[in-house]
């Protein structure tokens, strides 16, 4: 009996001795470790406009391939939904993937972080369910003139930038995509539109796409968009498409991505993949 308690007090010791050599070991290496520090992605700066009437946070990602110069100019790629709790994260990791196996050209993100989104990205209306869902409507000449007249001064300011432009947008972004490209074709050189609402106000800017396509003055653009199987939103693409057919303007390359697989959750990073990749596709080697 004494043997095997004297076993039993050693064997506790040896337990202790060897639990206290890993706690030191563990404390050993906490010690070791450098403190956490903040993971930088891009850079951030924040304008007062005098358009909007309050400070507006923009998020810029640079998406360069391994040989693009540090002081290469880089074409533009404007965001709405452009905060890092937003779309700003996922797009700029997208950009850089694409442009790192050489599927589209290096580019550079500017994300406008929202405050009031659905005031921005809106036109007027006169249906009661859009008022539901937006008691403050009617913001998108406003932010439209922010961006035309404030953000992208201060974008060639800040960068160097080649000229190009792109906007892309998802939702009532890419309804403020769509009537941007109709209201003010010359303002960007691509227009990117998942899913874009034209539902709202009663499907009225598909209704009014003839008229604006014909004010317009012809030149060279793009124009994608992208629909899931969202009720709604894949019938109002289509009247659109319907009157594009008819009347194209002389310069646009427009295309309508079908992806009924999608939801309206989940189209945004599939379809700008595929939009990218069409749009910003890499240019081909000037002939020898």
């Amino acid at each position: 009996m004494r043997l095997s308690r004297l076993t039993l007090h050693l064997s506790t010791a040896l337990l202790l001795a060897s639990g206290g050599t890993l706690h030191l070991a563990h404390a050993a290496a906490a010690v070791a470790a450098s403190p956490a520090t903040p993971l930088t992605i891009g850079e951030s700066f924040s304008i007062d406009s005098q358009a909007l009437k309050e400070k507006r946070h923009i998020n810029v990602y640079m998406a360069r391939a391994w040989d693009t110069p540090p002081d290469a100019p880089l074409p533009v790629l404007y965001m709405p939904d452009g905060g890092v709790a937003e779309d700003f994260l996922h797009v700029a990791g997208l950009l850089q993937v694409s442009v790192a196996n050489g599927t589209m050209r290096p580019f550079m993100l500017v994300g406008m972080q929202n405050t009031q989104r659905r005031r921005d990205l809106t036109g007027p209306t006169d249906n009661a369910d859009d008022r539901k869902i937006a008691p403050v409507v009617s913001g998108a000449p406003a932010y439209r003139a922010f961006i035309r007249d404030e953000l992208m001064p201060e974008i060639k300011r800040r960068y160097r930038t080649t000229g190009e432009t792109a906007i892309v947008g998802e939702s009532l972004a890419g309804l403020f995509v769509v009537e941007t490209y109709l209201l003010e074709p010359q303002l960007f050189d691509h227009y990117l539109a998942f899913d874009p609402s034209l539902w709202w106000n009663h499907g009225a800017l598909p209704r009014q796409a003839a008229a604006l396509l014909a004010k317009g003055a012809p030149g060279k653009h793009s124009l994608y968009l992208a629909t899931s199987a969202e009720a709604g939103i894949a019938s109002e693409v289509q009247r659109l498409s319907e009157v594009l057919e008819k009347q194209s303007p002389p310069g646009l390359q427009w295309h309508v991505e079908k992806m009924p697989e999608e939801t309206h959750g989940t189209i945004y990073h599939p379809a700008a993949l595929k939009a990218f990749r069409a749009v910003f596709k890499p240019q081909a080697p000037a002939a020898q």
